[in-house]
């Protein structure tokens, strides 16, 4: 379900981006945002509404996976949990109308393209599982495929923050893919113990959240300050100019240009690959953020679990 939302944001992003349609004028339109997640949320463009996809995309998912399992027969139990999953994705949709951040067209988009979505996930998603879980070569192809889809990403008519959300979740969806497939027979196979099951008890469980949120934060921290520190003496190491606009303050706002066409003209096989899209210089946050969201999704599905085994909880 993590790589199905990683695939669902990426791809909405992506055709915002590329379709570049405004969201709706405030004014006339009063937009309510009343957290800053929510002001930086509305400096995306709207064109299909991520919040619409993404809900169609999880509650059918949801639902097949839910009534797959219970393995159930009864049609009214079908039908009640499809009119639930239904009637959440009518009430996102009208949400984010209500508080100016959609038009009628960029949720019918969303309910379209998450649609569309979920038939080929719900396709291929047997084949993707089995392949994290027991294919060759699974952490390199994954990671070729996270730093192909960053430089993949179009880039927009205007700057906006879609490209820093979908590099989050490719970084999930990485240290998702690592951890699960080094310890998917040991932590995650059908057997484990489930929450309030008899297996693991009341104490357990507060036990495991004591422990493991702090861990989680603490890795997401770690992985960060590591990463902040290793890419920029990396990129010196390679020759590639790199600026940063808000992780590292030295990096911000670096005069590169002369920088990078002295690099450029020494030559090297490399620097000609990176400056084959002619940027004078790469984002490092990008490649910190990548890291740090890797970290964190590794830990919760790998070091968490591991701690909990050789601690008895």
């Amino acid at each position: 379900m993590t790589l199905l939302i990683a695939f669902c944001d990426y791809t909405g992003n992506c055709i915002k981006d590329v379709v570049s349609a405004p969201r709706p004028r405030s004014p006339p339109v009063r937009r309510v945002t009343a957290t800053k997640d929510e002001e930086e949320n509305a400096m995306e463009y709207g064109l299909p509404s991520s919040h619409t996809l993404n809900t169609v995309c999880l509650s059918g998912y949801l639902l097949h996976y839910i009534l797959d399992y219970t393995e159930t027969n009864d049609a009214l139990i079908k039908v009640g949990a499809f009119t639930l999953a239904c009637l959440i994705v009518g009430v996102i949709g009208l949400g984010r109308m209500y508080l100016g951040m959609h038009s009628l067209i960029d949720i019918i988009g969303g309910l379209a393209f998450g649609l569309v979505i979920l038939a080929l996930w719900l396709t291929v998603s047997e084949y993707i599982d089995n392949f994290v879980v027991s294919g060759q070569n699974v952490i390199s192809f994954w990671a070729a495929l996270s730093f192909l889809l960053l430089f993949a990403y179009p880039t927009p008519e205007l700057q906006t923050p879609s490209f820093e959300y979908h590099t989050s979740f490719v970084g999930v969806a990485l240290g998702i893919v690592i951890g699960i497939h080094q310890t998917f027979h040991q932590f995650h196979h059908e057997s484990v113990a489930r929450v309030f099951s008899p297996q693991l008890t009341l104490p357990a469980f507060v036990g495991r959240i004591l422990l493991g949120i702090p861990t989680i934060l603490f890795v997401k921290f770690c992985s960060k300050s590591l990463a902040k520190w290793i890419l920029p003496i990396l990129a010196s190491t390679l020759g590639i100019p790199v600026r940063s606009t808000s992780y590292i303050p030295t990096l911000n706002g670096t005069p590169v240009d002369k920088k990078s066409d002295e690099i450029k003209q020494s030559g090297g096989y490399l620097q000609k690959v990176l400056f084959f899209s002619k940027q004078t210089s790469f984002d490092v946050d990008t490649g910190i953020r990548l890291l740090q969201y890797a970290g964190l999704a590794w830990s919760v599905v790998d070091l968490v679990p591991s701690m909990f085994s050789h601690l008895g909880l």
